[in-house]
């Protein structure tokens, strides 16, 4: 099971580019495989465009591999959108993931001026083109002209609980799930693996797992909000649960990004 880090939180309140490219280049010391960022707008706290942060960090890293998790695309101009996920997969070099979703919280959309309940037709609508455009077809009768070995995209993550629908095309369509545990049990989590599974679906992560090992001991039953704030031998126990459902990859949110902290995170998984 890969495991990475998500980049949410006080640390980003002060970000400056040398803090950005020091804690890409201490997550791959530490031993992740990954560093993913998040993307949110008009919630009061600023968090960097995730395309430009994840081409810095793999910028100075060799082995680390960048996502998101996810870009709201209802929220852009697809094209657009298109053109700047196909740089970062170009200059990537092949260690770019795509994580995208149609949003949840309405203040984002509320503060961009779009319409937050066509989110989900507008997803639906987008992807297609940036799929046809990312190959280089005429759109409109003009094309992007993209760069041979960036030609095809990005693999497409669907970040979605949407189980009726995007949670099959992502396993029958695009190249992975992205089930989020900010908001979800283990419970939850378990069916929607089995979900995504019995569609055919081969990779899927778990992202927004938050870690606190300093936090007081308390119940965590199945059916309640899923995290690893608790002492290390709780999280260890509660994380091989989560491991032997079958998920590819977890994504950790910790409180801070300093070396101590995340030989203590990967001290959960046995890494």
């Amino acid at each position: 099971m890969k495991i990475s880090i998500g980049y949410l939180g006080e640390a980003l309140e002060n970000l400056t580019r040398d803090s950005l490219l020091e804690g890409a280049r201490a997550a791959e010391a530490a031993g992740f495989d990954g560093l993913w960022y998040f993307d949110a707008i008009g919630r009061g706290r600023i968090l960097p465009d995730p395309l430009i942060a994840l081409t810095l960090a793999a910028s100075v890293t060799k082995t680390l591999d960048v996502g998101t998790c996810i870009v709201q695309v209802p929220l852009r101009q697809p094209v657009a959108l298109a053109r700047a996920a196909l740089t970062a997969h170009h200059l990537c070099e092949g260690r770019f993931s795509f994580g995208v979703g149609a949003g949840s919280t309405r203040t984002d959309f509320d503060f961009s001026g779009l319409n937050f309940d066509t989110r989900l037709k507008d997803l639906g609508e987008a992807l297609p083109l940036m799929q046809k455009i990312w190959q280089d077809e005429e759109i409109a009768g003009a094309r992007i002209a993209a760069w041979p070995p960036a030609k095809g995209g990005p693999p497409i993550l669907i970040g979605s609980w949407a189980g009726k629908t995007w949670i099959p095309r992502a396993a029958t369509e695009f190249d992975g799930w992205i089930a989020s545990g900010a908001r979800s049990t283990f419970n939850k989590l378990k069916e929607g693996i089995a979900n995504y599974r019995a569609h055919g679906g081969k990779r899927a992560i778990v992202t927004n797992i938050k870690v606190d090992l300093s936090a007081p001991a308390q119940d965590m039953p199945d059916d309640g909000p899923f995290h690893l704030c608790c002492d290390l031998k709780t999280a260890q126990e509660r994380f091989r649960r989560i491991a032997d459902l079958g998920y590819d990859e977890a994504i950790f949110v910790v409180p801070d990004h300093q070396s101590a902290t995340l030989d203590r995170v990967l001290a959960i998984t046995g890494k």
